[in-house]
């Protein structure tokens, strides 16, 4: 076999190419990355709220006696919970079918996450920060909640659910109760 002295040659070419193209990726996926940055596909929420998650369960809007679904002046439902190890509270959220929702949810520990199945439903719960979710259900029925994000050696216990109830029902329940848990 006869060899000439351009092996080396074709070598640093052919390495040549290859890092071109591996910058030209780097530098499309970059771009990418600020494109969809800049239009609000990955940004975070516009305005961050906080709230002490020392003292959640003591004052201010997260107490016991508000977490639940709540009728708003405007007709719309706002539903509070708070996520804690190993548990969601309240573990079963009631909502109406075809009524705007407003989910504002926090944590009182550690970073949870907060997954409604079956819809697009999906936050990370960090302590000192509330959450804000819009949605709306079009059909009664029930979805699971589980915590998505791993909280500690429980985390496979923690889960919820969402009761989607008629509009109907919702209100002649709400119309007794200051607040809805799953006790309809």
């Amino acid at each position: 076999m006869e060899t000439n002295g351009n092996g080396a040659d074709v070598a640093a070419r052919v390495e040549r190419r290859w890092a071109a193209i591996s910058v030209l990726l780097i530098a499309f996926l970059a771009g990418m990355a600020a494109f969809a940055g800049i239009h609000q596909a990955t940004m975070p929420q516009r305005t961050v709220e906080t709230v002490d998650p020392t003292t959640i369960h003591l004052q201010g809007e997260f107490i016991e006696a508000n977490l639940g679904s709540a009728v708003e002046s405007d007709g719309s439902v706002t539903v509070r919970a708070v996520g804690q190890q190993y548990s969601f509270s309240p573990p079963c959220l009631v909502v109406p079918a075809g009524t705007p929702i407003t989910l504002r949810a926090t944590s009182a520990d550690v970073v949870h996450g907060l997954l409604v199945q079956g819809t697009n439903i999906n936050t990370m719960l960090v302590p000192g920060y509330v959450s804000v979710l819009q949605a709306s259900f079009s059909s009664p029925g029930e979805h699971l909640m589980p915590c998505q994000e791993f909280c500690s050696v429980g985390h496979e216990g923690m889960w919820g659910k969402v009761k989607v109830v008629d509009k109907q029902e919702f209100l002649a329940e709400i119309a007794d109760k200051r607040r809805l848990s799953c006790a309809l």
